[in-house]
């Protein structure tokens, strides 16, 4: 005899990764699937209407993203149980993730076993951080992070803006975006422009294109 039921939303932007995860999650005798979203803000409407015991949600969706789901979820609910399911590792944007709201952080490559033991874990409040993700966040652990302009900058250079049109559209000279960049390069340890903008997608400062 089941004593209880875990009622799970689903939030990802794949319909395969949803029918999987509904087939996995749904082999368990203490799990209903109640809600499936394909964006952020469809998660939230759901989440409204189903308050599911947990919720397993991707990060990498428009035009609402995971992120922006999880804060207002956990602004409405603070005692909700989220968990990313993304991808995308990155000590940047683990933390922003957790700080926002979501309870743990499992990467795609997770076993079957992995993702019903973390939903388990999380409907008893209990947090679960992968090993590889917590070695990233602990990689990195005292480095200074982006602030939100030099991202923003990063940003427009992942655009393939030169300084001067980066300037011109943020209306600051060419030499302060340099000294931004050379701020930049100087946090993620890049050698030039390009190898700034590939470490700020690896570490999560910036979304793959």
């Amino acid at each position: 005899m089941v004593d209880r039921i875990i009622r799970i939303l689903i939030v990802d932007d794949h319909p395969m990764m949803r029918e999987g995860l509904r087939s996995t999650l749904e082999r368990e005798r203490d799990m209903k699937v109640v809600g499936e979203a394909s964006d952020g803000g469809d998660a939230i409407d759901q989440f409204r209407a189903l308050r599911p015991t947990v919720t397993l949600i991707d990060l990498q969706m428009s035009p609402v993203d995971g992120v922006q789901a999880i804060a207002k979820i956990h602004e409405d609910f603070p005692e909700a149980p989220l968990i990313v399911l993304t991808t995308y590792p990155g000590d940047a944007r683990v933390s922003r993730a957790l700080r926002t709201g979501a309870m743990s952080y499992l990467l795609k490559t997770a076993s079957s076993d992995e993702v019903v033991r973390t939903v388990r874990f999380a409907a008893d409040g209990k947090k679960v951080v992968t090993p590889e993700v917590m070695e990233d966040i602990s990689a990195h652990q005292g480095l200074e992070g982006l602030t939100p302009r030099e991202v923003l900058v990063l940003r427009l250079v992942a655009q393939g803006m030169s300084n001067r049109v980066i300037g011109d559209h943020l209306r600051v000279s060419e030499d302060t975006i340099k000294t931004r960049m050379k701020s930049i390069m100087g946090k993620l340890d890049a050698r030039d422009r390009a190898h700034a903008v590939t470490i700020a997608i690896r570490r999560g400062f910036l979304d793959p294109q």
